[in-house]
């Protein structure tokens, strides 16, 4: 079952909440909503991406609601940013437990949010450029060129929020290596799969890995 929600903050953002069909509001186990954010909007990015919809029927299968939402007009990273902080202070008043998960750009959304403050549990990244946000289309595929500095903002995510980064051996499209690097060192979850940048025909082997360290000490 899913439902329209629309996003406090003034952006005309909206999203999706993909509702698990057996979660019970009466069940033992706190309520938990992953809130998902989309590739890059200007490259057609939206909530329906494939990446995100087989998260979400992952998490679903699992008793775990899916906030998809898409960003409101585009201000070059940090209005997406907000955009994900509204969608996490929307669960935040709705469930016990709140994550975050992100591709591409929406990966760098994801990990700029953890790392600015967002009250998340955890936080999955596949595919994270080393850069949020520019006015050039190349931001994610060179780290040197403007926007925000995902690594810097990796590094202030709290020590109690647990993070994953996920990513392609075989990508050529996102700058992953810096984020991967930065999470290695510190000691973050970090898993390799033998895959491009979209992850064409492993959509449910990434979905299943992701739910797996999103839902980890569930």
């Amino acid at each position: 079952m899913s439902e329209t929600v629309f996003l406090p903050g003034g952006r005309d953002a909206r999203g999706t909440l993909d509702v698990a069909a057996d979660a019970a509001p009466d069940a033992a186990q706190p309520a938990r909503c992953v809130v998902a954010c989309p590739p890059h909007p200007q490259h057609g990015g939206t909530r329906s991406d494939g990446r995100l919809t087989a998260v979400s029927d992952e998490l679903n299968g699992r008793d775990v609601d899916c906030l998809r939402f898409d960003y409101g007009p585009w201000d070059g990273g940090r209005g997406e940013r907000t955009d994900a902080a509204n969608a996490v202070a929307w669960a935040r008043e709705r469930y016990d437990r709140v994550s975050l998960f992100g591709f591409s750009f929406g990966a760098a959304v994801a990990l700029s949010a953890a790392g600015r403050g967002d009250d998340v549990d955890a936080v999955a990244a596949l595919a994270p450029p080393a850069r949020l946000g520019s006015a050039r289309a190349d931001a994610e595929t060179d780290p040197g060129i403007g926007g925000v500095d995902v690594v810097a903002d990796l590094s202030e995510i709290p020590a109690d929020v647990r993070v994953g980064v996920f990513y392609g051996a075989l990508d050529d499209v996102a700058a992953v290596g810096p984020v991967v690097d930065f999470a290695r060192e510190r000691g973050f979850d970090v898993t390799e799969f033998a895959a491009d940048h979209f992850f064409v025909g492993q959509e449910r082997t990434v979905a299943r890995a992701i739910a797996a360290f999103l839902l980890e000490r569930d």
